[in-house]
């Protein structure tokens, strides 16, 4: 019995410290990454897996990593993490894939404003606009791929602006 409970303390602390380990080893770009995932779940349709990556996409605001910030980027940082938390959350908390778009298109605006500041991305991101939905969203690729229609639409819309690798 001892045995047992002796390996489960171990499970359990090398579990927690690859938690911390994954907290310490978070970078700028993963908040993008996982706003991506989301930006993907949408394309495809699939309200389950968007409210997964959503759910993905809280963690990395969470973890986000502001002691590695300047002044003026946590400044911003400060501005937009808690809008970018309420609509990563409405769209965690729905299984609904209209309400996910709706919060999509806030959530969309407050990343652009955001990878703009302080340049969350190490690749372009692309500027898309959907005129039947009058709304961005970004994209790590310039082919339209339509997230606020997905199959219905999925080309429709346009790259409105490119934001170059951060350096």
């Amino acid at each position: 019995m001892k045995k047992i409970q002796i390996f489960v303390f171990a499970i359990i602390m090398l579990f927690a410290f690859n938690q911390v380990k994954a907290q310490n080893t978070s970078s700028k770009a993963d908040v993008l990454s996982a706003y991506y995932g989301v930006k993907n779940a949408l394309i495809s349709g699939d309200a389950s897996a968007t409210n997964a990556k959503a759910k993905m996409l809280l963690a990395a605001i969470s973890s986000f990593p502001v002691d590695k910030l300047s002044a003026a980027d946590k400044t911003t940082w400060t501005k937009y993490a808690d809008k970018l938390q309420f609509d990563a959350r409405h769209i965690s908390e729905s299984d609904d894939i209209m309400h996910q778009r709706e919060h999509f298109a806030n959530l969309s605006e407050n990343m652009f404003a955001t990878v703009q500041a302080i340049k969350l991305n190490n690749a372009p991101v692309y500027r898309d606009y959907c005129p039947m939905k009058k709304s961005y969203w970004l994209s790590e690729t310039a082919a339209i791929q339509n997230p606020y229609y997905g199959n219905q639409m999925l080309t429709c819309g346009a790259v409105k602006e490119t934001l170059p690798a951060a350096k």
